[in-house]
């Protein structure tokens, strides 16, 4: 006599539970997770306007380039990184009134100009010593007329502040300084 085996039934397993807390956890996560895609410099733009732009006598820009080896140069010339914001504080300032230098630090614009082959580290340095430029100029305005920083200060007398010294730095488009003008 032949004994047959029982047929036992395999134990299902119900993965439809499984599937939406899967589904749950993702949008739990998706919900909860801060995706931060402020990168790179923050900067306030203008609106944008149809009409031309106003004349600006020369003396009132600042020219500065970066080339393709990364060299700075300052109205054409030759310019260490060092010494740009020193340099950028006389043009805004222009404690002697040098014919060459902006009329007043309302009219001073500094230009930055850069070559395609720029590395994003020397266009960085050299936008922060501009930056820190004017923010020298401010904390030293603060410190004059208000006797503290002027991180310190509330935001009307900030404003105040930089109305005097208006953060005016034109960017170009990059070019391709071995092609077009080259340095």
């Amino acid at each position: 006599m032949i004994i047959a085996k029982a047929r036992r039934a395999m134990p299902e397993l119900n993965a439809s539970s499984m599937a939406d807390i899967a589904f749950l956890l993702l949008v739990f996560f998706l919900v909860t997770t801060v995706i931060d895609t402020e990168k790179g410099i923050t900067v306030k733009l203008p609106p944008f306007e149809f009409e031309e732009p106003p004349y600006v006598p020369a003396r009132n820009v600042l020219n500065v380039w970066i080339n393709y080896d990364d060299e700075l140069l300052v109205e054409g010339k030759p310019f260490k990184i060092e010494r740009l914001r020193e340099m950028a504080m006389r043009f805004i300032l222009n404690p002697n009134e040098d014919p060459d230098l902006a009329i007043s630090p309302k009219n001073a614009i500094i230009s930055l100009q850069n070559d395609r082959s720029t590395s994003y580290n020397t266009y960085l340095s050299v936008y922060n010593e501009l930056k820190a430029a004017y923010n020298e100029l401010w904390d030293e305005a603060a410190q004059r007329q208000f006797g503290v920083r002027y991180e310190k200060l509330p935001r009307s007398k900030q404003a105040a502040i930089r109305n005097q010294f208006p953060l005016v730095i034109s960017e170009g488009e990059s070019v391709d300084y071995k092609v077009g003008i080259g340095f």
